[in-house]
């Protein structure tokens, strides 16, 4: 169950049809999910709890269609490949792809595949790719993402309700100790005589049990190890408390400058603070925003002709604490829905990472009056 299904509210805003990121119009995403075996770890043989997501922010393609992007780096012990450039033009020209940390290099070399092959190829592409470091459940060292998991996240790109929880690079994932995921949510923006969308997709694998509180309540100290199981790691794969990482993806149809999309960038870190994480030495926290309102600029790749002047709108200043408040609050709720939606799932070692209850929670929430947020 997803966090509204069971009546528990964050914060005061209300999300869009689908509470996604695809209600955000023209954005997609896809999930390759990749279980393989069981029991002892085997380097290069499993098991294997891994996979790709892919967010697509229109039905073109991004290399020669790019869209105004930002981002924000809460803390660096992380990858999103391609942001130098995306730093210097303001733009994301790529797919955004999710997946383990030991799968970058082949997530981007297939996605420059897959754009030498398209008609009317740029010569150029800086893909942008994420991670979490699915170690715990994960023979990550085994490299076991292939380029065919890539195209096949491309193939399962699609608008509408798409899976969390233990789905595409969220797979293997933890979060606060409980099992983690893939997740996702919106927020509708009124603007004056306007009305846009912000929509937040996660990889949610961070976090200290003891730290994790949903509105006010300090559900990790709460559900401790007798409620809910940590796994104990074995030596080879023992971490620090907090070790981990989370990627937010935010996409908005608001007319946002890049610098402006930094801000919004900059916000979903306040949206990962608001359960207790604390932006760890070795947590990877890094978040991307983009903007579809753009979307249909002239070809922007090397050699293009384009015009010599464009004409772009900006939202003006007085409407962005309301863009805040939605950005905060989808991030929150997305990480909260990867959780819920994920399911109990062993991997390496026979660890166990243990799903965090829906019912379970919303019961403990009503405990202190705070299923529902008290603030209207």
């Amino acid at each position: 169950m997803r966090a509204r299904d069971v009546g528990i509210e964050i914060g005061t805003g209300h999300p869009g049809a689908l509470n996604s990121i695809t209600d955000v119009h023209g954005v997609s995403v896809g999930h390759c999910t990749v279980i393989d075996g069981s029991g002892a770890l085997d380097v290069g043989r499993g098991p294997v709890r891994s996979g790709v997501t892919v967010v697509l922010p229109h039905s073109g393609r991004p290399a020669v269609e790019p869209v105004f992007a930002g981002y924000h780096r809460l803390n660096g012990f992380g990858e999103l490949t391609g942001l130098e450039w995306l730093h210097e033009s303001g733009m994301l020209a790529s797919p955004i792809a999710l997946t383990n940390t030991n799968s970058v290099g082949v997530v981007r070399d297939t996605m420059i595949a897959r754009e030498a092959a398209a008609p009317g190829r740029t010569p150029i592409m800086l893909p942008v790719v994420g991670e979490t470091w699915d170690g715990i459940l994960n023979d990550i060292s085994g490299q076991h993402i292939t380029p065919d998991h890539v195209h096949s996240a491309f193939d399962d790109a699609h608008s509408g309700p798409i899976a969390e929880g233990n789905v595409g690079g969220g797979t293997g994932l933890q979060c606060y100790g409980f099992k983690g995921g893939s997740g996702t949510a919106s927020r509708i923006v009124e603007c004056g005589d306007a009305q846009y969308t912000v929509g937040v997709l996660v990889q949610a694998n961070h976090g200290d049990r003891r730290h994790f509180e949903v509105n006010g309540v300090p559900v990790g100290q709460v559900l401790d190890r007798r409620a809910v199981p940590v796994p104990s790691l074995p030596s080879a794969t023992a971490v620090p408390a907090g070790t981990g990482s989370v990627l937010a993806v935010v996409a908005t149809d608001a007319p946002l400058l890049p610098h402006q999309l930094n801000r919004l960038a900059q916000r979903a870190g306040l949206g990962i603070a608001k359960f207790g994480a604390r932006g760890d030495n070795y947590s990877g926290d890094l978040m991307i925003a983009f903007s579809t309102a753009a979307h249909g600029l002239p070809d922007q790749g090397p050699g293009a002709k384009a015009p010599v002047a464009l004409a772009v709108e900006m939202l003006a200043l007085p409407y962005f604490d309301a863009m805040f408040a939605a950005v905060i609050e989808a991030t929150a709720e997305a990480i909260l829905n990867a959780m819920l939606q994920a399911e109990t799932m062993e991997g390496r070692d026979h660890l166990v990472l243990h799903a965090l209850d829906a019912k379970d929670l919303a019961g403990l929430l009503d405990e202190y009056g705070r299923r529902r947020y008290s603030v209207r």
